[in-house]
Order: C-alpha cells, then structure tokens, then sequence
C-alpha cells in the first residue's frame, strides 16, 4: 500500500539544499538518480506525463536482466534531458513522495543533475542566451528595430541560422518582440471606489512577467481593464527582473538567486503595504509559490511575498467569494476551449480559470471545453532542435481535445490557455495536425471581452 492510500497526511516538499557541497556532488546525485530511478521503473506510473520516462524505461528495458543497475551512468542525462520541471509527476501522480519513507523528489533530482552539468560548464552558450529573457527582450519597444527584427526572424533563411546557432527548431513557433512594452504604455489606475469588509486585498501589484512586457503586452493591458472595471486599485511592480524561472530550468542557480535578490526586496515592500501581487504567466507565480521558497526556507521576505503572490483567477474567484467581483458580463464567448497548464495545476489552487468561466457563463453564452494536459512547450524545450517534434508528440492528444466539436458539430469559437507560450504552441500543433483554425486569445482578454471591454 502506498504512502497515499495508507496515510492520511498531505505530500510535503523539503527544502532545495542546493548551497551544500553534497548537493554539487557528482557520485552522490549518480546514487540518487540510481535509486528514485529504480522505484520509477517499479511503478512506472508516470509513463504518459513526458518523455523522461519513456526514456528511462527504455533504458533499462535493454538491460541484460531489466534492472536500472544495468544502466550506464553516462545514460542518465538522456534522462534529465526530457525534464522540464513541470512538477505533474510530484503532485499528480507519485505515491512515494515525502511523508513517504522513500521521500522521492524526481524534478528536484533532475534540477540537481541540471545545476551540477551547469556549474561543470556544459551548458552551451546558446541555451544561456534562450534563457536570459531580459537579454533578447531589451530590444522591445525600440522603433524601426522591433520591426527590422520581427522581419528578419519569420524569413527560412534567417530560421535556419537560428537552428544551426541557436538549436531553436525552424518549424517552431516564437513570440516576436512589441513594438511598445506593456511597463511603458501601462495606464495608471484610475480613480477607485473604497470598499470596505475586504477580505481579499483589495489592491494589487502587477509584476509584467518578461513575456507580457517584451512579447504581448495586451495582456497585461487586459488585466488592468478587469481590474479597473472592478474598481481594483492597482500599480505596476515599481522595478522588476526575469522571474528567474527560465534560469531554474537550465539549473543556473547562481543567476536565480540573482533574480531572487532583484525582486524579492521590491515586492516584499508591496506585500508589507497589503497588495495581491499578481503576475498572468503561471511559471512566474509558481516561481514565488514555490521554487524561491523552496530555495531560500529562512527568508522571510521571500515568505512574504510568497504568502502575497496570486495567481489572477485565483484573486478574481476570490473576490467574487467575497461578494466584491462585478457580474455584469455582456459578450457572450461562445465555445471555448481551454488548456489547463502544467505550471498552473502544480500551484493546488484548484481550476480557477475555468471557475471564472463558469461564472460568466451564468449571464451570457460560454460553452466551456476544458483540457487537463500537458501542451508540450514546456519552455524553451518545446521549441529546441532535439526536443521539438517531441514536444509536438506529447501535446497532439491536447492538440486533438482542443478542437472537439461541441453539441451540434460547431468547431470552438476561441482557443486558450493561462500559459501564452503553451497556448501558442497548441495553436501551431493544431494548425499542423489539420484541425479547424481557431483564434487563440489568453482568459484574461476573453474575461476583458465577456466585460464588453475589448471589440
């Protein structure tokens, strides 16, 4: 019997012990892996989830006698490769997680062997420069610039020095740079009504996230929207880095620690004022949930922005419970299909989003079509030379969901998901796949639009 059938207490995560010299340890995390992998191989629960086990499967399946023992050491990195720190497999599907006396932590695992191939110098310079967001994102906003280089990128001939420099596959989608930052075309908040008996903040602190502010800031602007037309004083993140999310991917936890020690102070001053600091790209919100907190236990700034930090329909459900969230919904949605993504169900919030949907489907029309499954992206994996038509392969069963046709055969009006990268990423995948096009649009600017906010 499992940990989970026979005890009645909650999974825990233990602390990221990454400033101890064991945990750089190359022998020591060997053992490790030998020993989370051989429990994996027993139980093998997590086979659909990505493609880390598949590949561990398969590699002890060619074994002499299928044991992990017989395993070559140097073959675990093809299992680290696969990894994208999603999460799924310790929140949805291991039954040998602490308060087990196996305490498997299978991503932290891989995060280690990831830091320990980083601080080894492994790392090639390219995947450095794909995760420094704040790097590529500067040239944002720049006239003429912006253009020029949006340009130049969606040629074949430009894609394909991108592949062979950069290892980002020619065929897979990536986000252009705005022509004008969400942090510098930000309106200010309007004039608010006081509402007293808030339980939920009643104010809140927009942190952009890099995508919103070099990538699509009309998301961003249409959070604000929401917020304003439910009189929700709010301001912009007086300063603001990478979250730091794409440097823990690589296992760069120098640079995260920098990012940490960025941000931390800035929003910890908003969380000592009662903001609900909201951030609309679920990896960035997980990041202070999580991954910081994990990281540094004994801060206790990061404690407190962690404590402060929403995701925005987890705040808006919120503020509805409390009787605070205008109902008064006008433009009827019509069917939507909607992604649940990983970076979202890891964060134990419940299925917010689609609460919300539901709400507005109460005055006004929305079939909702919602989807619980990887996409595939995961990052910068999705759009990797060696990983991309792998990423295609592990999202087609959402690609496929996506586009299920509703009660008298009509294809979904939108598309959408609360991860923007993700919800790209299914929209190339179902264009690849031969399904019906379908506008894509973020759940915040469909609540902007239900609000009659947005044409």
């Amino acid at each position: 019997m499992s940990q989970r059938e026979g005890n009645l207490e909650a999974p825990t995560r233990h602390p990221l012990n990454w400033q101890s010299a064991d945990f750089h340890d190359e022998a020591q995390c060997e053992a490790e892996m030998e020993r989370v992998f051989d429990a994996c191989h027993g139980c093998r629960r997590c086979v659909s989830l990505c493609q880390s086990f598949p590949t561990l499967f398969d590699l002890v399946d060619a074994t002499a006698d299928g044991e992990v023992h017989g395993v070559a050491k140097a073959d675990y990195s093809k299992v680290v490769d696969q990894c994208y720190l999603c999460d799924l497999c310790y929140v949805t599907k291991c039954p040998y997680v602490p308060p087990h006396p196996w305490g498997l932590d299978f991503p932290h695992l891989m995060l280690r062997a990831k830091a320990i191939r980083f601080r080894k110098g492994e790392v090639s310079r390219a995947d450095r420069f794909l995760a420094s967001t704040d790097v590529h994102g500067q040239f944002a906003g720049v006239p003429v610039v912006v253009q020029v280089v949006n340009a130049v990128n969606r040629t074949p001939l430009v894609r394909g020095v991108m592949e062979q420099v950069l290892g980002v596959h020619r065929d897979a989608w990536m986000p252009e740079l705005a022509s004008q930052r969400f942090r510098s075309s930000a309106a200010a908040s309007p004039a608010t009504v006081s509402t007293n008996g808030e339980r939920t903040p009643g104010k809140v602190a927009v942190f952009s996230t890099c995508f919103v502010n070099y990538n699509d800031p009309g998301i961003g602007h249409d959070l604000l929207k929401v917020l304003a037309h439910n009189r929700i004083p709010y301001e912009l993140v007086e300063k603001e880095r990478c979250c730091g999310m794409p440097k823990l991917e690589l296992g760069d936890l120098a640079s995260v620690e920098a990012s940490k020690e960025a941000n931390i102070p800035v929003l910890a001053r908003y969380a000592r004022e009662g903001y609900a600091i909201l951030a609309a790209v679920p990896s960035c919100t997980l990041m202070f949930k999580q991954e910081l907190p994990l990281m540094f236990p004994d801060d206790a700034d990061v404690a407190l922005v962690r404590d402060a930090v929403w995701d925005p329909f987890e705040y808006l459900v919120a503020r509805h419970k409390d009787g605070l969230l205008r109902t008064d919904f006008t433009q009827a949605l019509g069917r939507v299909s909607y992604q649940i993504p990983c970076h979202g169900r890891v964060q134990k919030i419940g299925r917010k989003t689609e609460e919300l949907f539901r709400l507005i489907g109460r005055t006004v029309v929305v079939e909702l079509n919602t989807v619980e499954r990887c996409s595939g992206h995961a990052g910068t994996y999705g759009i990797k030379k060696p990983f991309h038509e792998t990423a295609m392969k592990i999202g087609k069963p959402v690609f496929m969901a996506m586009a299920k046709l509703g009660a008298e055969g009509q294809p979904p009006d939108w598309i959408s998901s609360d991860c923007p990268l993700g919800g790209h990423h299914i929209a190339q995948g179902m264009a690849n796949n031969g399904l019906p096009a379908t506008p894509l649009a973020h759940p915040l600017s469909l609540v902007a639009r239900a609000y009659g906010l947005n044409p």
